[in-house]
């Protein structure tokens, strides 16, 4: 089981939070979580569910985190294992994930893929996000795995869909012209661009549209 504590800061003042695999005792929690991570128009059947996240501690309980702050969790990340083919990258999320319950997931894989990634909005000044995707860089090390990957939404293309293509809108987001919540957030991470997927979610923001975006493991590459 993974668990490590470390101090975040709220402007000059450390806080300390803790990053641990969650566990069926923790379902109401992040269920609230992801309620108040992602409110409307994010579709809410998308939120998970009680029996998503228990097929998630049964088939890959090492890629279920949760991270907390007092006590109280705030954030949370689930991933899987799976193959990727860096020449046949397209995909989407519902057919990776098994529509979000893992059950897709490959023991065997190379590729550590990030189902999901969200922390509560008045906790996110704390950078409790990229604690939770270098505790999935630490995993990809530790197990000798290839990459980290998966689908960052671009939520903030509905603002300028009327004058920019998805790819002119990245590549702006990417070259520092625009910022987009999440694609800004996980370059931050250290993520890099891989392509642009369509109709990789059900996602209006974002046309339907995600920017694809790995992490290589620096000590364990072909």
């Amino acid at each position: 089981m993974y668990q490590k504590e470390c101090f975040v800061f709220q402007q000059d003042k450390p806080i300390l939070a803790k990053v641990r695999n969650y566990g069926e005792e923790d379902f109401e929690a992040l269920i609230a979580v992801q309620q108040e991570s992602f409110p409307p128009p994010f579709p809410s059947d998308l939120w998970w569910k009680t029996e998503q996240l228990m097929s998630h501690i049964n088939h890959y309980p090492k890629g279920a985190f949760c991270v907390e702050v007092n006590g109280e969790i705030v954030g949370s990340m689930t991933a899987l294992l799976t193959d990727f083919d860096p020449h046949r990258p397209e995909h989407n999320w519902e057919e990776v994930t098994a529509d979000g319950s893992i059950s897709s997931h490959n023991p065997d894989g190379k590729t550590l893929y990030i189902v999901d990634i969200c922390v509560k909005p008045s906790f996110r000044q704390l950078d409790l996000g990229k604690l939770l995707m270098q505790s999935a860089y630490e995993l990809v090390v530790q197990d000798k795995l290839d990459r980290v990957l998966g689908g960052g939404r671009i939520p903030g293309y509905h603002r300028h869909s009327d004058k920019l293509s998805p790819e002119q809108y990245t590549q702006k987001v990417v070259e520092g012209e625009l910022r987009d919540p999440v694609v800004t957030f996980l370059l931050r991470c250290g993520r890099m661009p891989v392509c642009l997927v369509p109709n990789y979610l059900e996602d209006k923001e974002s046309h339907n549209y995600a920017l694809l975006m790995e992490w290589k493991n620096p000590f364990w590459q072909d």
